[in-house]
């Protein structure tokens, strides 16, 4: 096992809980920042099964299988703090669809522990053997792609500078996360399938930045006095 192995995962996995534990301690917890919290909680939780697996060797089917139950709900809770932002629907009536691929995944994947596998490891990213993986990516992407799609919409009709705003900082951080699926196509065009297995490990790296955009969203959206609110002199002096 190389010394290296997972060390990324680390340091991604630190610095997002000072990041969680900073914004648990000063920030408003209202419905936006509960949700953007939880996220980075999840990310954490990876990053944190990642490092575990690859460089402690928890590697048996259960950790592989706990990691990808993990990640499975951050594209519906991403889903969710766009619906919220741009009161898309009636969320007490539809909140609950938006995770049925989710749980069904984690239920069905239960059934199955012995065939997940961690097949690889590097300083960056693991690699997984675990079935159904293409029906798994697109369930996966899909609600990122439809968050970036609201998220565009919202933004030209948004009269609110400050959810205007937020919606900007998320749909960077959607549309930078979604950069390794770009690739991944391209490269199975091509039929070099070789970076597939680790697609999702590189998704959650790539997500590090989109931690970073959540923690602003949660800061931007809490309430502090004049002299504590740097974002306010931040884009009132633009």
């Amino acid at each position: 096992m190389d010394t290296w192995n997972g060390i990324i995962s680390l340091l991604f996995a630190c610095i997002e809980l000072l990041l969680l534990f900073n914004l648990i301690v000063f920030i408003e917890k209202n419905r936006i920042n509960i949700i953007a919290m939880l996220m980075i909680a999840l990310l954490a939780a990876y990053q944190s099964m990642e490092f575990l697996m690859c460089q402690v060797g928890l590697q048996e089917s259960f950790y592989p299988y706990l990691a990808f139950v993990i990640i499975g709900f951050l594209p519906p809770l991403n889903l969710l703090l766009t619906f919220t932002l741009s009161n898309s629907i009636n969320l007490k009536k539809k909140i609950y669809l938006i995770f049925i691929p989710a749980i069904a995944f984690a239920i069905y994947y239960s059934f199955i522990i012995p065939e997940f596998a961690v097949t690889s490891c590097t300083v960056l990213y693991a690699s997984y053997h675990y079935p159904l993986g293409d029906l798994f990516g697109v369930f996966y992407y899909l609600p990122i792609l439809i968050s970036i799609v609201l998220l565009i919409k919202f933004i030209k009709k948004a009269e609110d500078k400050k959810k205007k705003t937020i919606a900007k900082v998320l749909l960077f951080g959607s549309i930078f996360i979604s950069f390794p699926v770009l690739i991944g196509f391209a490269l199975m065009l091509s039929k070099n399938y070789s970076i597939i297995s680790a697609m999702e490990s590189i998704m959650c790296k790539f997500a590090f930045i989109y931690a970073v955009c959540l923690s602003f969203v949660c800061l931007y959206n809490s309430p502090f006095n004049d002299e504590r609110n740097y974002f306010k002199y931040l884009f009132n002096n633009k």
